[in-house]
């Protein structure tokens, strides 16, 4: 990866959570060099809507976007997303498509059509201790970047497990149908191939880059200014000088673009050695996961 492939570096904090403006959305930015990274706009509540309007409006040319999420499910185990249903897509934009599809009258880009669709949901763990019966017991199932995520110390979740405080499914599945709609406007890596120029959109995980900047997987979650300055230092950066509580969101987004920032053009993380031609096309991958 040649430096300066990239001049702006991005870091989204999704949810997948009911209702249309979310506290646990953060969006944050920043250029090359030291710099402090920053928010978009600070104190804004944003909704999903108007992150996917950001992306396509107002994203600054030459940005590597990091969106905290799934952007797929897993696939390589069984050889298909949903095994015995006759529409399981075959590849991760097929999958898009079909969410945002049987989504399309739900606002604020919701995905609660999709998980109780009569057949999706029998591989779902959802409320309510309805668990479908295509779920697989345990912890779900797991892509390939997962279980690669796994050996790195931290501890992923399956995109299947809709319940508890920390799972992703659902903000995996929204943001699913935002990269829908974003298809032909900004490349999905390694959905789509890394192009020579322009912005790309990376799935990402939160934990590794706080793990870059000094934190403990168990202790990734920054809640005070003083630690995010320790840990924005331990990636090269200027601090950003909040003072007292923050909110894990916004760290998350600030760590997260800095560390982006630091590891960008190194060309290992655009080729770890699980990432094969197919699991590219079906189950995508986390930037970083080695």
């Amino acid at each position: 990866m040649t430096p300066g492939r990239f001049r702006h570096f991005a870091a989204i904090d999704w949810s997948g959570a009911a209702g249309e403006r979310h506290r646990g959305i953060a969006l944050a930015i920043c250029e090359e060099g030291k710099a402090a990274p920053q928010l978009v706009r600070p104190g804004h509540r944003w909704s999903r809507s108007e992150v996917l309007a950001w992306l396509l409006d107002e994203l600054p040319a030459g940005t590597l976007v990091g969106m905290d999420l799934g952007i797929s499910l897993a696939f390589a185990d069984r050889q298909a997303f949903f095994p015995g249903w006759a529409q399981s897509p075959v590849d991760a934009k097929a999958l898009w498509a079909l969410i945002d599809a049987v989504c399309e009258a739900e606002p604020h880009l919701s995905v609660g059509a999709f998980v109780d669709h009569p057949e999706a949901s029998a591989h779902f763990r959802r409320h309510g201790g309805r668990e479908g019966a295509a779920f697989g017991g345990g912890r779900g199932r797991f892509r390939v970047t997962e279980l690669a995520q796994q050996r790195m110390g931290c501890t992923p979740y399956s995109n299947f497990n809709l319940v508890g405080a920390a799972q992703v499914g659902k903000s995996s599945l929204s943001g699913m149908r935002v990269l829908h709609r974003l298809a032909g406007r900004l490349p999905v890596w390694p959905v789509d191939a890394l192009p020579g120029a322009g912005s790309v959109i990376c799935e990402i995980y939160t934990t590794i880059a706080a793990m870059a900047a000094g934190r403990s997987a168990g202790r990734s979650k920054i809640r005070d200014g003083a630690e995010l300055d320790a840990a924005l230092a331990r990636l090269g950066s200027a601090p950003v000088g909040l003072i007292g509580a923050v909110d894990d969101h916004t760290s998350d987004a600030l760590v997260t673009a800095a560390w982006l920032r630091t590891v960008a053009h190194d060309p290992a993380l655009w080729a770890p050695a699980g990432l094969t031609e197919t699991i590219a096309r079906t189950e995508g991958w986390t930037f970083g996961a080695t």
